[in-house]
C-alpha cells in the first residue's frame, strides 16, 4: 500500500515540491515496499534529488554541506560539486534513459530528467553561479569522466535533452581536461572515457589515450579478472569503481564508431564476468560486505561492475538475473538504510555503514559519496525484464549459510 501511495504521489507533484517530498518519506525503510523495484527507485531518488533540485535551481554550492576531513576541506570545495553531479548522474543515467512514460514511475523520472539537463546546464554556463571546475586539480578530470560515462548511459535523455548552447559549452569543458595528466593508476582510464564520450557526441577524439590505458591494464592485468591500479595490486574495490565498468564501456563505444575492439570487447566480457562471480560471493547473507580497502565511503558503489552487468545483460550463466537483484537488494539496504547515512536534510554523510567521518580520506568529500548510485544501474532496466519480474533467490553466501547446496568457485583460466 506504501509503495502504490507513493508512486500516486510522485506523478501528481510537480518539480518544485519535490524535495519537501522526499523529506516526508525519508523515513520509509525497504519493508514499506512490495516489490524490490519499489524500493529501489524510492532509494535512488531519495539520494539524488537534493542535489539535483539544487543545482538546477542554481543553489547547489549554496545548499550542499561539504563534509571532509580535517584539513581538506578548502581544497575539496574546488571539485566537490563535480563530484556530486558526474557522480550522481553516472549511476541515475540507466534509470532515466528508459524516458518517461504514462505509468506513476515514468512521470516520476520524467521530472528526474528535467532536473538533470537543467543540473547539466546550469555545472557548464559561465554566468551560473553554480559553474563547475573542469580544469583546476587533478580530481577534476575524475569527475568529468563520470558525468561523460553518465552520457554514454543515457545518450537519449541526458545529451538529448540539452540545447545546442548547452552542448557546445559541454564538449568544451570534457575537451579543456586534456590540460591534466593522469597518472600511471587507473586514473588513465577516465581520460580515455571522456574521449570515447567525445567520439561518440562529436564524432572526433583523440585516439591516443584511449589505446593508451588500455594497453597499460593489460600490462597491469594480474590473473582471475583482477587488474592491478596501476603496476601494483591494491586489495580493494577499484575493479568494480572505476577498471572494470570503463574498460567495457570505453572499448564498446570507442568499437561502435571504429570496430577496431570486437576481440577485446570479448576478452574484457569474459573477466568481468568471472569476476561479478567473486563480487556476488562477497555479499553476506545479510547484505553485508567486507570493509576492505580505501574509498569506503562509496558503499554500495562497491558493486558497480555486478550491477552494470545486470543491465547489460550480460551476466555469467552461473548468476541468475533474479539472483543478482536480491544480493544487490540486500548490500543496498544494509548500506543506504543505517541510521545517520543522510542528514537533516537528505544529503549523504560520510560512512561505510551509517555516518563515520573516521573513514574519510583526504580525497573524499560529500560530492564523491554519490558513487554509492552506480549501484542501482539496472533500473535502467524495464519492470518486465527478468531480472525484476521472476521471484527472489538466495544468493551464493545464503544457500551456504543455510546449509544448502551451493556451487563450487573455480579461478579463470
Amino acid at each position: 500500500m506504501i509503495r502504490r501511495n507513493f508512486l500516486k504521489a510522485t506523478s501528481t507533484i510537480g518539480a518544485a515540491g519535490l524535495l519537501q517530498f522526499n523529506k516526508a518519506r525519508a523515513k520509509y525503510t525497504a519493508e514499506n515496499f512490495d516489490s524490490d523495484r519499489a524500493y529501489w527507485v524510492h532509494m535512488l531518488t531519495k539520494i539524488t534529488l537534493p542535489g539535483l533540485q539544487a543545482l538546477s535551481a542554481k543553489r547547489l554550492k549554496i545548499l550542499m554541506p561539504v563534509e571532509a576531513k580535517e584539513g581538506a576541506l578548502n581544497d575539496r570545495k574546488k571539485v566537490t560539486y563535480l563530484e556530486a553531479l558526474g557522480r550522481t548522474l553516472a549511476g541515475l543515467a540507466p534509470w532515466l534513459e528508459l524516458g518517461p512514460d504514462d505509468t506513476n514511475e515514468g512521470k516520476l523520472r520524467k521530472q528526474f530528467i528535467e532536473l538533470a539537463a537543467a543540473s547539466v546546464k546550469n555545472a557548464v554556463d559561465p554566468s551560473s553561479p553554480d559553474y563547475m571546475n573542469f580544469t583546476e586539480g587533478g580530481q577534476s578530470l575524475v569527475d568529468a569522466a563520470f558525468l561523460a560515462h553518465a552520457l554514454i548511459r543515457a545518450p537519449k535523455q541526458l545529451w538529448g535533452n540539452l540545447d545546442t548552447a548547452t552542448r557546445i559549452l559541454l564538449t568544451n569543458a570534457l575537451q579543456s581536461t586534456r590540460s591534466i595528466q593522469p597518472p600511471q593508476t587507473n586514473w588513465l582510464l577516465f581520460s580515455a572515457m571522456i574521449e570515447a564520450a567525445l567520439l561518440k557526441f562529436t564524432n572526433t577524439y583523440n585516439e591516443s589515450p584511449v589505446t593508451y590505458a588500455l594497453q597499460q591494464h593489460e600490462a597491469w592485468y594480474k590473473g582471475d579478472s583482477i587488474y592491478g591500479d596501476g603496476a601494483e595490486l591494491a586489495f580493494d574495490y577499484y575493479n568494480s569503481f572505476v577498471i572494470q565498468p570503463m574498460l567495457l564501456d570505453i572499448t564498446a563505444t570507442v568499437n561502435e564508431a571504429t570496430r577496431q575492439y570486437g576481440d577485446r570487447m570479448l576478452l574484457y566480457e569474459k573477466r568481468s564476468q568471472r569476476y561479478a562471480e567473486i563480487q556476488e560471493r562477497f555479499i553476506s547473507p545479510e547484505g553485508a560486505f567486507p570493509p576492505v580497502g580505501r574509498s569506503l565511503a562509496y558503499r554500495c558503489g562497491a558493486f558497480q561492475l555486478l550491477a552494470q552487468l545486470a543491465l547489460q545483460q550480460k551476466l555469467p550463466a552461473s548468476l541468475q538475473p533474479a539472483l543478482v537483484r536480491s544480493a544487490l537488494t540486500a548490500v543496498i539496504k544494509k548500506s543506504m538504510d543505517a541510521p545517520g547515512t543522510f542528514d537533516n536534510n537528505g544529503w549523504l554523510t560520510i560512512g561505510f555503514c551509517g555516518h563515520q567521518p573516521d573513514i574519510a580520506e583526504l580525497y573524499i568529500s560529500t560530492g564523491s559519496l554519490y558513487l554509492c548510485t552506480v549501484a542501482f544501474l539496472p533500473l535502467g532496466l524495464p519492470a518486465t525484464d527478468a531480472f525484476w519480474a521472476d521471484g527472489a533467490m538466495e544468493w551464493t553466501s545464503k544457500k551456504a549459510y543455510l546449509g544448502k547446496s551451493f556451487p563450487i568457485d573455480h579461478a579463470l583460466k
